[in-house]
This record gives C-alpha cells, structure tokens and sequence, in this order.
C-alpha cells in the first residue's frame, strides 16, 4: 500500500517496519483505526513540523530520542553507488555520515535530537528524505484525498 497508493518507495524492509511502527505509537504491533487515522492525517496533510516529527521517529532506529552515526550509517550504507573493488564502500557512507551529521546536528554534541531535525527541516526540508523517502509524494498524497472527496 505504500508503494502502490502513497508513491513510496522502500527497498530497505527495514524502513517499512519502522515506518509501520511509527504507525503504532501503542507499540502493540496492531495498528488501529484512530492510529491509522491520525497517523494519516500527519502523513498526508501534516504541517511540516508533524512530517518532521513522523520522519524523525522513523529514522531512530532504537526509538532513544536521538539518531545517532550507527543508525545514520545504516540508513546510508545502500545510498551510495558500489565504488571500485579497491576502495572501502563504508569509508563514502562514513564520509556522507560526517556530512550530514555537520547538517543535522545544530547543538553540536554528537547526535541529531529531534530538536536538532527539527530545525533542520525548517532550514532545509529535503532533509525530511536525508535517510530514506518515509512520507509520500505530493502528487500521491493529492490523488489519495482526492479518492475521499465526494
């Protein structure tokens, strides 16, 4: 449903389950009707504050308030192109960490808070996709309200 009705588009399994946990805030591995509901209206209609919260809690991997460089390499380990068999693929996605660690991390100790996120994504809303496309596509978004309209 992601992919075919919301332009999705996840080849890490990994983000769908935390997106699918993101879904669940009752963590009961159900996600119920006002869940559903809620989450959607964040999903699809949320300000840009509420998508980077969502995307935020999608990105923290352990859910400990923080997205720090293991879980950032994780989310970019696949991103970068294969390099030469003579070069270290982790020493690009340890490079991109730092990079975007430099971005993210406004309070400069190490990690990205959601306070941190957040102000990020008000400088520069692309970073609401830094770790991987979590939300949908504007067009996908306006062809699924448009379903609800009468």
């Amino acid at each position: 449903m992601l992919y075919n009705t919301f332009g999705v588009v996840a080849e890490d399994e990994v983000l769908l389950d935390r997106i699918f946990c993101t879904f669940d805030t009752a963590n009961d591995g159900v996600i119920s009707l006002q869940e559903w509901v809620l989450a959607l209206s964040v999903f699809l209609k949320g300000t840009l504050a509420e998508r980077a919260g969502f995307t935020f809690s999608v990105y923290d991997l352990n859910n400990d308030g923080y997205i720090v460089k293991d879980e950032m390499l994780h989310w970019l380990r696949n991103s970068l192109v294969k390099q030469p068999q003579d070069e270290d693929p982790d020493e690009g996605v340890k490079d991109l960490v730092d990079m975007v660690l430099k971005r993210l991390d406004l309070d400069r100790d190490g990690k990205v808070s959601k306070e941190d996120f957040l102000g990020a994504v008000a400088e520069e809303p692309l970073f609401l996709e830094a770790f991987g496309q979590c939300l949908p596509t504007e067009a996908a978004a306006a062809a699924f309200l448009m379903t609800l309209a009468p």
